[in-house]
């Protein structure tokens, strides 16, 4: 990771596919805030191993934080742990993300739910699409903090040619409209130190849910 290049750009605006934005270092001005408040949602919210739609341990780790009713149409809520109600999202969270949402060319963005992933070193995310919100109108915002990751971006098909990208910390990628259903996923993430998250990468992704 180039400390040095993240600092000295500024943040940038760049359309991956029409309705794919990815804006590289616009968390960067707030990232401590943000880390904070992460921190925060897990004290309330403890990480566990996400598990599949099938019932198989993922290795990331995640938490949530959002509405009720967020909470209630959770993917993996078969999950024991992942049932229980998590903390409310914190305002500065969720006015990020609807600024992000907006720059992006999605106005009416209200995300009722932040799912948080934690990264180590070999814990990767295979290809998958985000399928289980009501409104597919509505767009994913996801910010990166900590260790940088390859991240693909595919098709509609899973068999689709991908895109990969490297997201360094306070990248944000925005996907919605005709890309809103992309298939997308993380390649292993390769050992490291990041000076605010140490050996992790963690991952937000705001959402409409419910």
């Amino acid at each position: 990771m180039n400390l040095f290049s993240q600092l000295a750009v500024e943040p940038t605006h760049e359309q991956i596919y029409p309705g794919a934005i990815l804006m590289r270092g616009l968390a960067l001005a707030q990232d401590v805030e943000f880390f904070a408040a992460v921190e925060g949602i897990l004290a309330a919210a403890p990480l566990h191993h996400a598990v599949t739609p099938g019932g198989l341990p993922m290795g990331v780790m995640v938490s949530d934080c959002g509405t009720q009713e967020g909470f209630r149409r959770r993917w993996d809520s078969a999950n024991q742990v992942a049932r229980r109600m998590g903390p409310p999202m914190p305002r500065l969270l969720s006015d990020f993300a609807i600024r992000c949402a907006v720059r992006s060319g999605f106005p009416r963005f209200q995300p009722d739910s932040c799912h948080i992933n934690r990264y180590q070193a070999g814990t990767r995310l295979g290809l998958h699409q985000d399928r289980h919100e009501c409104d597919m109108s509505q767009p994913i915002v996801s910010i990166s903090l900590g260790l940088e990751c390859a991240f693909m971006l595919g098709g509609l098909q899973r068999t689709d040619a991908t895109k990969r990208m490297l997201l360094e910390h306070g990248d944000v990628i925005v996907w919605g409209g005709p890309s809103r259903m992309r298939f997308h996923g993380v390649l292993p993430l390769k050992p490291g130190h990041h000076p605010l998250t140490g050996p992790y990468r963690y991952n937000l992704t705001f959402r409409k849910v419910a």
